[in-house]
Formats: C-alpha cells, sequence, structure tokens
C-alpha cells in the first residue's frame, strides 16, 4: 500500500520521467542514424549510443511503473548510465582515438548540455527520497 502513496511518477519524478523520455528519443533517432549511415566509422561510439538508448527506455519505463521490482530496476538502470557517462566520458578524454565520433555519454554528455551526468545524480536522488518515503508510510501504517 505505501508504494501506492509514493509512486515514483509523482512531483518531481514527473519532470525526470519527460526529461529521460526525451533523451531515451533523442538517442534513438541519433544512434539509429549512425548505425544505418556510418557504423563502420564508429561502431563503438554508435554502439554505445544504443546501449545509452535502451538505458534511458528502460529507466523512463521504471520511472513511470510502479511496484517493488519496477523501482529496483529504475535504480539499476540509473546507477548503470552514471557508470557509463562517467566510464565513456573519462575514456573519451583520456584517448579520444577511442571514440572518432561521440557518443550521447561522450565528454560527460556535452553534446546534450550535460544532462547525461546530472540526470542520473538527479534520479537516484529523487528514488533515495522516494524510497525513504515509502519506508515512513509503512512504519505510520504499522504503528496505526
Amino acid at each position: 500500500m505505501s508504494e501506492e502513496l509514493r509512486p515514483t511518477s509523482a512531483g518531481i519524478g514527473r519532470v525526470l520521467i519527460a526529461v529521460y523520455g526525451i533523451l531515451a528519443l533523442a538517442a534513438i533517432g541519433r544512434s539509429t542514424y549512425q548505425i544505418i549511415t556510418k557504423f563502420d566509422e564508429a561502431p563503438l561510439a554508435y554502439s554505445l549510443s544504443a546501449l545509452a538508448a535502451v538505458v534511458y527506455v528502460i529507466a523512463t519505463v521504471a520511472l513511470v511503473a510502479r511496484g517493488a521490482v519496477w523501482f529496483r530496476i529504475a535504480v539499476i538502470a540509473i546507477v548503470f548510465e552514471l557508470v557509463g557517462v562517467i566510464v565513456v566520458g573519462t575514456l573519451s578524454l583520456i584517448d579520444p582515438e577511442l571514440f572518432p565520433d561521440d557518443t550521447v555519454w561522450s565528454l560527460f554528455g556535452r553534446g546534450y548540455a550535460f544532462i547525461p551526468l546530472v540526470l542520473p545524480v538527479l534520479g537516484l536522488l529523487w528514488l533515495r527520497r522516494v524510497a525513504r518515503a515509502r519506508a515512513t508510510d509503512a512504519r505510520t501504517q504499522v504503528l496505526a
């Protein structure tokens, strides 16, 4: 019952879902175009853009859906995204030859106004807040 009281899609969660949805569409469009038209030029970069698209879709769906399983999926997807942005961002600085063309996560999401770097941090903070509120609601129900 506490999950019904505190869905991840309430409040600022709606903004997060909207941004994740927009990033999902942008990454799907970018990676599809890159893979279809010039995959042989930078297969790693374009594959990583496709991976980012999949992660953004999963995060979007998981934030919208209700239930403990979807909550865990949201956490996993967003942590994976944060690790991906940090690893790819760092590698694209250290060894730019690895990425002859940008990915969504190159240079920490510079091509997307650094939103790919900031968004998972905000997403994880939001999920932590929701989890704490759910735990408080559950304790309150047990005491009542």
